[in-house]
């Protein structure tokens, strides 16, 4: 394993005054798999205090020495440093009620989560692989550190991260393991919201339509909205799945702007509360976007998404029964009244959605082509279709005679005219159309 210089001289550092000190967790793992880290830690026998005399020439970050763990701050980033450990009881099954320092590698690996992550590296000692880390990876398998329950109860965020790494390296979860985590799933609920989130913002992006319906127990249990969808029977012609096998096509359809991922995985979240059955037996969901736009919303807040990914998202999948055709003067009007970004991203959830039915519709996915060449042709042509692109602005109505919330009427005038093709975007003509409503009467309020 290739260690960076930065690295190696904290390890040396460590070393030369007597302590054992390894890299671990992540950066091999990922090392094992022939994938370049993206950052390093570090453990050692040295305790904090000795490490903060050894590393005395450097700036620290001691905000973790309770814990045992010290930021030395390199040119290269901060590498944390902590002492091996022993953990005490969960609690609240997020933090250790107390650490214990040990002398021993194997020791402070046999606390970690799963064995993929329990392994060290020193230039000087070798390998510590107590748990058969890397043998896991090659057999594509992942595999809880001991009694998986009592992992999992430790810190029930490792159920999350254990669905994150499955699907990030194609690695399938060992029974015991699996089930400890649908068995333990309920624990998830002391979690800070803010972590789930987190996790689940790193997974989300990652998952293919099979993985979603595989961790759909373990969704259910961070986000109880999604469980009435699991195995629902949508009765429709429209539909060849239940709904939930829907929803995880429609979220691996779209790309993997979180936002987006986001609003796919809830938009139909208000199917459920809002389906009824005709006379005929074919199911119904009357207002099911405005329900689940709201539902979502909650979700999103509970969770304490940032604000303009749940406002974007909530917009989404309130509009994601807006039916869009291929005209151009349609199309002006929604990208005047949503913008490039919304209209696009709406765009992709619609065509996942139409393709995540199951169902083939002759003629259904080809309007979303020619859409996109509409939006083309309206890019191309650098189209008016805000307040800002008119080529008269409130100064020039102002100038005119017009006051106060006439100018704001007026401009707007202005706008759906142009949107409507009836007045060329042109500074002269917009002014005489103002002028001739003016003389007619006209006084915008």
């Amino acid at each position: 394993m290739n260690l960076p210089e930065h690295v190696l001289e904290c390890i040396e550092t460590l070393e030369n005054a007597g302590f054992a000190a390894y890299a671990v967790g992540g950066c091999v793992r990922d090392a094992c798999l022939g994938r370049p880290p993206q950052d390093f830690d570090l453990c050692t026998s040295a305790r904090p205090r000795e490490m903060e005399a050894l590393f005395s020439h450097k700036d620290l970050v001691l905000a973790g020495e309770k814990h045992g763990t010290v930021g030395v701050i390199t040119a290269h980033g901060v590498v944390e440093i902590t002492t091996f450990r022993w953990d005490g009881g969960y609690g609240d099954h997020r933090h250790p009620d107390w650490v214990k320092f040990v002398g021993d590698v194997e020791q402070d690996l046999a606390r970690r989560d799963f064995t993929i992550n329990a392994m060290a590296y020193s230039p000087k000692r070798g390998f510590a692989d107590p748990f058969g880390g890397r043998k896991d990876l090659e057999r594509r398998v992942l595999r809880a550190v001991g009694d998986p329950a009592r992992r999992f109860q430790e810190d029930a965020l490792r159920i999350l991260r254990g669905a994150r790494f499955g699907v990030k390296y194609g690695l399938t979860v060992e029974r015991a393991t699996w089930d400890a985590m649908i068995a333990q799933a309920g624990l998830m609920d002391n979690l800070a919201r803010e972590r789930v989130f987190d996790e689940l913002c790193k997974l989300l992006p990652l998952v293919s339509a099979g993985d979603l319906v595989a961790l759909a127990p373990i969704l259910a249990a961070v986000i109880p909205e999604l469980g009435p969808m699991i195995g629902f029977d949508q009765h429709s012609p429209h539909h060849a799945y239940d709904l939930f096998t829907h929803t995880a096509m429609v979220t691996a359809g779209v790309p993997g702007d979180l936002a987006l991922r986001w609003a796919a995985l809830l938009h139909d979240i208000g199917k459920a509360p809002t389906f009824t059955r005709d006379e005929t037996g074919r199911g119904h969901f009357y207002g099911h976007a405005q329900a689940g736009s709201e539902m979502a919303d909650q979700v999103l807040r509970r969770l304490k998404a940032p604000t303009a990914l749940r406002e974007r998202a909530v917009e989404l999948i309130y509009r994601h029964m807006t039916h869009l055709e291929p005209d151009k003067k349609l199309l002006r009007r929604w990208l005047s009244r949503l913008g490039w970004e919304t209209l696009e991203s709406l765009l992709y959830l619609q065509e996942a959605d139409m393709g995540g039915k199951g169902v083939d519709v002759p003629g259904e996915q080809r309007v979303f082509s020619k859409i996109r060449e509409l939006l083309e042709e309206i890019r191309r042509e650098n189209a008016c279709l805000s307040l800002k692109d008119l080529a008269v602005n409130g100064h020039d109505l102002m100038a005119l005679g017009l006051q106060g919330k006439a100018v704001g009427a007026a401009l707007q005038t202005l706008l759906d005219q142009v949107l409507e093709e009836k007045l060329p975007n042109e500074r002269q003509t917009l002014l005489d159309y103002v002028r001739e409503q003016i003389c007619q009467g006209e006084d915008f309020t």
